[in-house]
């Protein structure tokens, strides 16, 4: 079974992009590479949209120089992430399963990440992890032990990440300087590949 870490950056990235729009469906692709152990290493996230979040030019427009950034970094896009407009939800829209089949295309141990916004004030990992469970069909992972706890194949790089994005929301407000690819569509200033507020307060 393939094993993934996700990166503190990545982590961050993913909750302060549902925090800046808590009532609307965001989403993201997931950037890293797979070592010779077969571990995928989720190193970073690049936040894409919160308005066209169906299957647009302006979502293949993204994905694309999501991709070409991730080449520049010698990482590829490893998976896909979403959250939902309410917090109870955890399912993956089939916007979610279609991108994330496509990510598959070009890299078959893609993952997609579900934001439990129930989850994010708890101090444990707020992600439920989705993999396919056929050609076309994804379903979150129910394999013990559970996602992100002692022993599973899935695991956060820093067991601190889900109580420092919580403080950079609460007393940085953080989420607020926080900018995907609708953002930059209206400012052209907002650096949504980087994002670097936040790379400069994941270390």
């Amino acid at each position: 079974m393939v094993a993934y870490t996700v990166s503190h950056q990545a982590y961050l990235k993913m909750i302060l992009h549902s925090a800046k729009h808590p009532h609307k469906l965001v989403n993201g692709v997931l950037l890293g590479k797979k070592d010779e152990t077969g571990r995928v290493s989720i190193d970073d996230a690049v936040p894409l949209l919160h308005n066209w979040t169906s299957l647009s030019p302006m979502m293949e427009i993204g994905l694309d120089l999501a991709g070409n950034y991730a080449a520049s970094k010698g990482q590829q896009l490893v998976g896909y992430y979403q959250a939902c407009e309410r917090v109870d939800e955890v399912s993956l829209a089939p916007v979610g399963e279609k991108m994330a089949n496509r990510i598959r295309e070009s890299f078959p141990d893609a993952v997609a990440l579900v934001i439990n916004g129930q989850q994010v004030g708890s101090g444990s990992s707020a992600l439920v992890p989705f993999t396919p469970a056929s050609a076309t069909l994804w379903r979150p992972v129910s394999s013990s032990p559970v996602p992100f706890t002692s022993g599973s194949s899935f695991s956060l790089a820093s067991d601190a990440s889900p109580s420092h994005a919580l403080a950079l929301i609460r007393e940085a407000r953080l989420h607020e300087k926080f900018g995907d690819f609708d953002d930059h569509l209206e400012d052209v200033s907002i650096d949504w590949l980087r994002n670097d507020a936040v790379r400069d307060s994941s270390t």
